[in-house]
């Protein structure tokens, strides 16, 4: 049996091997897969093993906790481990947790899902405890380094006051000790973290320049011949204090938009039961196959199928469609979504992590745990500058004392290259771009599967299109009915046409089913229904065999198709009953308004658009035409789509595929790029790298820009932060004749560098149009 469990509680990857081994080790135990983004735990047991026995595991190696996954929406908000430093979690005592010590709880007798995990269960709001702190930490670290600046002799000599007194530089120590070990408690704490994990970091530098600070200007105020560095001290302290409040602040924003999605559902919706009695129930409670009553101005509680009354809704938060959209009985709504001015009644489809918005913020989840080979990159290079600093710093200090330099000119040389080369902003530059970007085209109904597909947009130089329901409406309306045989007339061969293509999902299948319904046809059972992909259907309807489909279907069963002096660029459709070719359909497709400005915008963007479709030369040519496409393909079948995307490759293309995600499912799997289209509530498509939930061509031209504008944005953060360290790792050395910067002006160069990266991955929220 196999469970999932949400864990609390997790902050890094090293939590995740703590968490993971403490699970492995329970008995009973098969298989455990720990991951931090989403933070859960999936279970494989032998026997069954009760949440109050896995949480006594996992709380004996730290304060985690695990719950049961119960599919709702509001456990599904942004987590923001990945994009908070290591060392900023130290900054939550564990007096901030509501006031429970971990250490002391009876975690074995204690049922984790009914406590009130405000405080750590949810990463969101201790996130913002965190920045809280910072900021706390910062306010009173800045009150009391003002008396440490204004006692600094090189303070008062640069403002021309002398004002001492007896016990100056005791006081000094006092304010600087206070601001040391309040101020510096999240750099400490983090100093112990890394190095207990073997993986030095950013917290590294700085509690090492802050304590190398400290002890040298202690030791100087107890009788070591040199001066302090206090004033330095206090200000590298408060600078550090405050880009990190800021810097935490734009992390959070990238949340925003996803716990905007969570917080649509509604708490309660109207439930109408058997005698048709309407009662209010909590959203928890509605189970698939219920009806309820959306009321004007009500939000939609659940996915479903409108069965009675019509209403306009407001899907702008789901699908980033501004204008509201008019439905009627038997179109899908979207859970979230805000009805009209008309009363509707729905049949629940989706609820729980069936439902749309669920499915959407794990895809949101799951992308922004992805790391891209962009993100790997700067992974690494924060790595190495982490070793760089370290040994740049103390390689510094062992120079200038080499040189016969004083102690304390050394060890100011050596702080400076330290906080100069905290790789902070190098380790913020990606995985705040890559958060904004996922949450914010969510937000317009665009959804990222593969976060490297999505930023290898960029390179896309030709785009396929699948025709119908892409670039055309798929509405595939019946616009003739042309009897062949004796015996024949319009309706019953709309009769046998619209039942042998009952049981298909195609375009053509609901464009005959809209008109028999409109002639009041009667439609008899078909059965032994198959399908042949891009060829037709066949089945037996009234003891007859039945066979639907184009001129592929007419060759395969050696029948020659008729002459059609009315033919123009229309689908047609054959029908033949007990192997006689009785008549034929056809249908007419409008081609998307929004279909020729996509085009034309990716056209302009240098990239070549290719029309793909089963359709006939005819059709295919004139859509292409139409529409200034660079080049179309006709008559190609399900299977043979691929076939042409591997041509294309073979030709050096960089080939992006549209598509149903279905007929079209190989082709998009093989393309450097699939996006599945006009998905509606089933963000599901397996084989898509990025999902779009409407079916309009302007969101393909979008989505591809806003990919390069994402990568435009990663790469600008990567220059801004290692060229930052390259100019201003010589200026901290010292080496540099006539040209020295000190330790506060260094943290504040730091702290502007990290800040500028995260205002810039904020400023993406402006490229999605």
């Amino acid at each position: 049996m196999t469970h999932t469990y949400s864990i609390s509680g997790m902050t890094c990857d090293h939590c995740v091997a703590k968490v993971q081994k403490a699970l492995e080790a329970v008995q009973g135990i098969q298989s455990v897969q720990v991951s931090l983004d989403p933070p859960q735990a999936v279970v494989t047991m032998h026997h069954h093993v009760t949440v109050e026995g896995l949480n006594a595991a996992v709380a004996s190696v730290g304060d985690y906790a695990l719950a049961t996954v119960k599919g709702a929406v509001s456990g599904t908000k942004d987590h923001l481990a990945e994009l908070t430093e290591h060392g900023h979690e130290a900054a939550i005592s564990d007096e901030n947790h509501q006031g429970m010590d971990h250490s002391k709880m009876d975690h074995a007798t204690t049922d984790h899902s009914k406590m009130d995990h405000s405080g750590h269960g949810n990463h969101g709001d201790h996130h913002r405890m965190m920045i809280e702190d910072f900021k706390r930490r910062f306010w009173v670290s800045l009150i009391l380094m003002l008396p440490v600046l204004i006692l600094a002799p090189m303070i008062q000599n640069f403002l021309g006051i002398s004002w001492t007194f007896a016990g100056d530089r005791y006081l000094q120590f006092v304010l600087s000790s206070i601001i040391y070990f309040y101020g510096g408690w999240p750099f400490l704490k983090g100093l112990k973290e890394e190095l207990g994990k073997r993986a030095p970091g950013m917290m590294t530098l700085i509690a090492i320049a802050i304590s190398a600070a400290y002890i040298y200007s202690s030791a100087v105020v107890f009788g070591l011949e040199g001066k302090t560095f206090f004033w330095e001290l206090a200000s590298l302290i408060v600078v550090m204090l405050l880009g990190h409040w800021i810097e935490m602040r734009s992390v959070l924003g990238a949340s925003k938009a996803l716990e905007a999605l969570a917080a649509l559902m509604p708490n309660d919706a109207t439930r109408i039961d058997e005698n048709g009695q309407a009662n209010k129930v909590s959203i928890s409670e509605l189970r698939t196959g219920d009806l309820i009553l959306i009321k004007p101005g009500e939000k939609v509680p659940a996915d479903g199928v409108i069965k009675e009354g019509s209403s306009s809704l407001n899907e702008s938060m789901l699908t980033g469609e501004s204008v509201p959209v008019s439905k009627s009985e038997g179109v899908e709504v979207i859970g979230g979504s805000i009805n009209g001015s008309g009363a509707i009644k729905v049949q629940v489809k989706g609820v729980g992590e069936d439902s749309y918005l669920a499915k959407v913020v794990k895809l949101v989840q799951d992308a922004q745990g992805q790391k891209s080979k962009t993100q790997h990159l700067a992974d690494r290079a924060a790595k190495w500058l982490t070793v760089i600093a370290l040994v740049a710093g103390f390689g510094t200090f062992a120079v200038w004392m080499f040189m016969g330099k004083e102690l304390a000119f050394a060890l100011e040389r050596m702080v400076t290259v330290m906080v100069i080369c905290c790789p902070h902003a190098l380790g913020l530059a990606i995985p705040l771009v890559a958060a904004i970007s996922t949450s914010v085209s969510a937000k317009h109904g665009l959804l990222i599967r593969n976060r490297t597909a999505f930023e290898n947009s960029r390179k896309i130089t030709t785009i396929v299109f699948d025709k119908t329901g892409t670039l055309t409406k798929g509405s595939h309306e019946v616009t003739r009915v042309v009897p062949l045989a004796e015996g024949w007339d319009e309706a019953k061969i709309l009769r046998y046409a619209t039942a042998v293509e009952s049981s298909s999902e195609h375009h053509i299948s609901k464009g005959l089913q809209r008109r028999a319904k409109a002639d009041g046809l009667e439609i008899p059972t078909s059965k032994d229904f198959k399908y042949e992909a891009g060829v037709g259907v066949s089945g037996t309807v009234e003891s007859k065999a039945v066979r639907a489909g184009g001129y592929l279907m007419l060759e395969a069963a050696g029948i020659t198709a008729p002459d059609d002096s009315d033919d123009g660029v229309e689908t047609k459709i054959f029908l033949v009953i007990d192997d006689r070719l009785v008549g034929f359909v056809t249908f007419a497709d409008q081609i998307r308004e929004s279909s020729a400005g996509a085009i034309d915008t990716l056209q302009k963007n240098g990239i070549k658009c290719l029309l793909l479709t089963g359709d006939n030369e005819r059709v295919a040519a004139s859509v292409a035409k139409e529409l200034g496409m660079d080049d179309y393909l006709a008559e190609v079948l399900p299977d043979q789509k691929q076939d042409k995307i591997k041509e294309l490759q073979a030709a050096g293309e960089f080939v992006a595929m549209t598509g149903d995600g279905v007929n079209d499912a190989p082709a998009l799997a093989r393309a450097d790029v699939g996006i599945a289209i006009g998905s509606g509530t089933d963000v599901a498509a397996e084989t898509a790298d990025i999902v779009l939930v409407d079916s309009d061509p302007k969101d393909i031209a979008n989505l591809i820009l806003f990919g390069k504008a994402t990568y435009r944005k990663m790469i600008q953060n990567l220059w801004w932060a290692t060229g930052y360290n390259a100019v201003a790792l010589p200026l901290a050395t010292g080496f540099v004749p006539g040209l020295v910067i000190s330790p506060a002006f260094g943290a504040a160069l730091m702290s502007i560098s990290t800040v500028i990266c995260a205002v810039n991955a904020q400023l993406l929220k402006r490229e999605l149009k």
